[in-house]
């Protein structure tokens, strides 16, 4: 890496490339200075006398020397999380800058959690592409703290998520999109749907559950449920955050799962699956989420237009 320069105190930041930020990165993400050399096409003493420069420059260390290797310090996740931010912000204008010149439409890049991506995001999507018709959408499904640190390195446009765990931040807003509730589904032949007398607490534990890991949205609701009831924990035999695994396992078992209500209306309708008649009293609330401070585009803004439509529009089983 030729570019790896002294860089004195009042310009450090004017000097700092791309390739630079990059090597941060690579910094903190394999933790160790060989390594990095090895990844950047540098030699180690080359790399280590960038780095102690640039610290000294700055005037705090950007990294702890451990015997495990490299540490980002307080000044380094604040830099780190900069440097992520605009290497990703320079990519969205590469792929806009490419779109132009290919003459099709821009691209907007949404976050979701499992419970939400067939809840309205398809709907939404439905109506974007009526009203943008070149226009492409990506769409990354993960936990809602990687979705929302993605979202403020720039990465995710826009985030669709459970707003109750939500902790502020400056840098993002939020909206509330939906209120939901918490519905416990099975196969469609059940034992429990042919029961005559309504479904209680007691039959729940007659059966073996699949539940969501915790700190899901999902599984927070379901334990408050237990909780407000009095009730001890479920008699689950299985923990998965895969949404196709657990409806498989649901179809092809007696085991009892929760999921949003939208979501079980949506696995009633495309696969052999029932809500049971039985009210859990844990309601929650979906929120749109999108980073604060700088102009959306307009294809961002029209997709949040999307959604919030979807959002409106109550899914019924039998149809949107």
């Amino acid at each position: 890496m030729a570019d790896l320069k002294v860089m004195d105190s009042t310009n450090w930041l004017r000097r700092l490339s791309l390739k630079h930020l990059q090597t941060l990165i690579s910094l903190a993400e394999l933790g160790s200075l060989s390594v990095t050399a090895r990844a950047t096409s540098t030699s180690q003493p080359a790399l280590s006398k960038w780095l102690k420069e640039l610290e000294d420059s700055i005037g705090s260390p950007l990294f702890e020397r451990l015997p495990r290797g490299l540490k980002p310090t307080a000044h380094g996740d604040v830099l780190l999380t900069h440097a992520r931010r605009a290497l990703n912000e320079m990519g969205r204008a590469q792929s806009s800058l490419a779109a132009l010149h290919d003459h099709s439409s821009e691209q907007v890049i949404l976050g979701v959690t499992p419970p939400t991506a067939a809840a309205i995001v398809p709907q939404a999507i439905a109506r974007f592409l009526q009203v943008r018709p070149q226009a492409k959408v990506d769409i990354w499904e993960s936990s809602m703290s990687l979705l929302l640190e993605k979202l403020e390195q720039g990465a995710i446009d826009i985030v669709i998520g459970g707003l109750d765990n939500y902790e502020p931040s400056e840098r993002v807003r939020s909206e509330l999109l939906y209120p939901e509730t918490t519905q416990i589904i099975v196969r469609s032949k059940h034992p429990l749907l042919r029961k005559r007398k309504a479904v209680a607490w007691e039959d729940l534990y007659q059966y073996p559950w699949l539940v969501w890991p915790l700190g899901t949205a999902v599984r927070s609701k379901l334990d408050l449920a237990l909780s407000k009831a009095g009730r001890p924990p479920l008699p689950y035999r299985i923990e998965s955050s895969s949404l196709t695994a657990n409806l498989a396992l649901i179809e092809d078992s007696d085991m009892l799962g929760a999921v949003s209500g939208r979501l079980s209306v949506y696995f009633s309708e495309h696969a052999a699956i029932s809500p049971l008649p039985f009210s859990l009293d844990a309601d929650s609330s979906v929120g749109l989420y999108w980073l604060a401070g700088q102009k959306a585009p307009p294809v961002t803004l029209e997709m949040m237009d999307c959604l919030r439509q979807a959002a409106r529009v109550p899914r019924r089983k039998g149809g949107n």
